[in-house]
């Protein structure tokens, strides 16, 4: 292989749904990641416990994976809720930088909320104000921010990543950037490389996942090319797997055997095989 820096893996443990979050680190851990993603939930996880095992485990926490419901939208008409909103991504940063972990992932509205409720212009400045306040918060913290976009079928609100890229912009934060996601890109991009070559300085994190959300290598997405522009653009941050089963709702039937031992080591194994030919041909100057 090149002796560029090779990209450093992470696991959403959002797809370990039920499991005792020692168990996750562990299994993630034994596999080979860097880091494990963990979900957005304060009240549910100990993030002093987190801190601990990740330790022991030589690991780190990559990032958290905010849940957004009716009661976390932050560009809700009801200035009480996205008061409150704004409050549960304020917990997030302090949630973030008790286990050590750089990035809080964040969207402006409720998963599932696929219709405006007031005026699109004044919601947009709703968003802005929201990240704005909460992110200056999270400055304080060393905690950064990734604009996650999400495809039609689950928000109307940031699609694209020139969409988050102008949000980001709008907040004037300095603290983050903007977060593309395999599985939504494959539906909302005319060109996810494109996309992510236009995003080089701002992308702040990357989620995987193939077009039936199952880990890479199973279904339709060409990831050398994806791997290619990563490389192209320098992108640094943590490249992570989040992989859930092709549902409308992912937990409904419970546990999903095959995201937990087979997709976790099917993911990474996969990516680096394509990181290590990406590299090596690019290092004796081919392109993909």
């Amino acid at each position: 292989m090149s002796t560029e820096t090779t990209f450093r893996y992470a696991y959403n443990s959002l797809a370990y749904a039920g499991e005792d979050i020692g168990d996750s680190i562990a299994r993630v851990a034994r596999l080979g990641y860097d880091a494990i993603e963990i979900v957005g939930e304060p009240e549910r996880i100990d993030p002093k416990r987190v801190a601990r095992l990740t330790a022991d485990a030589g690991i780190a926490v990559s990032s958290i994976c905010s849940i957004y419901t009716a009661d976390r939208d932050l560009v809700h008409p009801d200035p009480g809720r996205r008061a409150a909103a704004v409050e549960y991504v304020r917990d997030l940063a302090d949630f973030a930088a008790a286990m050590g972990c750089p990035t809080v992932v964040v969207h402006p509205t409720a998963c599932m909320k696929t219709a405006p409720l007031a005026d699109p212009d004044v919601e947009w400045e709703w968003a802005v104000e929201s990240i704005r306040t909460a992110g200056d918060y999270a400055a304080q913290q060393g905690v950064s921010f990734s604009l996650e976009c999400w495809n039609r079928y689950e928000t109307y609100f940031l699609n694209r990543l020139e969409q988050a890229r102008r949000l980001w912009t709008a907040t004037g934060l300095t603290n983050g950037g903007v977060q593309g996601d395999t599985f939504h890109m494959n539906i909302e991009e005319a060109s996810i490389v494109e996309a992510f070559r236009a995003s080089a300085g701002v992308l702040q994190h990357v989620h995987l996942a193939d077009s039936d959300r199952t880990a890479p290598g199973g279904a339709l997405i060409d990831f050398e090319p994806i791997v290619d522009v990563l490389i192209e653009i320098g992108y640094a941050g943590y490249v992570s797997f989040e992989l859930l089963p092709a549902a409308a709702d992912p937990f409904a039937s419970g546990r999903q055997e095959e995201f937990f031992d087979r997709y976790t080591e099917r993911a990474i194994r996969t990516l680096r095989a394509v990181e290590e030919k990406v590299r090596t041909r690019r290092a004796l100057g081919g392109r993909s």
